[in-house]
């Protein structure tokens, strides 16, 4: 477990083949991997872990694999799971809002009993006759560090990342399911991000058929702790967490952005 003293956590980042529609299995495989995994502080699965990532499957059963966020089947067991095993768990699932429309949404369970949830802004234009789109870029403090949620697309938008950060954000965790030859983006996207922020980043991507696996985990230097290829892999690797202070310390490029000028393209004095 993570001290203010050491600021160590120790993660997985779980990378299996998973079926489409068949979120009974899904769960029971998530509790056997927390299982197996439960010294890491922090635990984190793929997008749209639960119920398989299929637009077409999705849409024709949301009846039955859409999940209210806070009482559905898998809020209850990763609030299990996290309280039994002292770590934070990350885990896609199609949630169904308040006002009955889909979500592709993440669970962040934590220790303390905490449990919340962040839907996808930016949709993949293939997700938009699918998916309501979220509409917040929260940070969220767990024992095992301020974490940044995105979902897959999103790593596309490096103002994302930085909004995170400058709120306080420690790790980027970005569950994904990122298609077959297009591992790139992950290297690109993860290590930028990482680099640009100073912080660390998580990709935890699908190798499903269809996806390209390539998980990665990168620290805020932009160097790669720990990739996987297409196999099954659960991803071991430790932050040191102090490593965020130190790298801004050296080169504070964060907190000397120019915002507004990035934004309107003049001075920031000007109306």
């Amino acid at each position: 477990m993570m001290t203010e003293t050491t600021r160590c956590v120790r993660l997985a980042v779980v990378q299996h083949v998973m079926p489409v529609g068949d979120p009974e299995y899904s769960r029971r495989h998530l509790a056997d991997v927390v299982k197996e995994h439960g010294d890491a502080d922090l635990i984190v699965f793929p997008e749209m872990f639960i119920p398989g990532y299929d637009l077409a499957v999705v849409t024709a059963r949301s009846a039955d694999l859409a999940e209210h966020a806070r009482t559905g089947p898998t809020a209850r067991l990763v609030r299990d799971l996290s309280q039994r095993h002292n770590a934070t768990i990350v885990v896609g699932f199609l949630e169904r809002a308040e006002d009955g429309k889909l979500c592709n949404s993440l669970l962040i369970a934590a220790p303390d009993g905490d449990l919340a949830t962040y839907r996808k802004s930016h949709l993949f234009p293939a997700e938009l006759p699918v998916f309501e789109a979220g509409h917040q870029l929260p940070v969220i403090a767990t024992p095992a560090g301020v974490l940044g949620p995105q979902i897959c697309f999103e790593h596309a938008f490096p103002a994302i990342a930085t909004t995170q950060a400058l709120g306080g954000a420690e790790i980027l965790v970005i569950p994904s399911a990122v298609g077959a030859d297009h591992e790139h983006l992950i290297e690109v996207r993860t290590r930028a991000r990482a680099q640009d922020n100073q912080i660390f980043a998580i990709a935890a991507n699908s190798n499903s058929p269809g996806f390209c696996g390539h998980s990665m985990v990168v620290d805020p230097r932009g160097r790669v702790l720990a990739a996987a290829a297409l196999d099954d892999v659960v991803l071991r690797a430790t932050l040191d967490l102090s490593e965020i202070p130190a790298e801004r310390g050296r080169e504070p490029s964060l907190w000397m952005g120019r915002p507004n000028l990035y934004l309107f393209g003049h001075r920031e004095d000007e109306a």
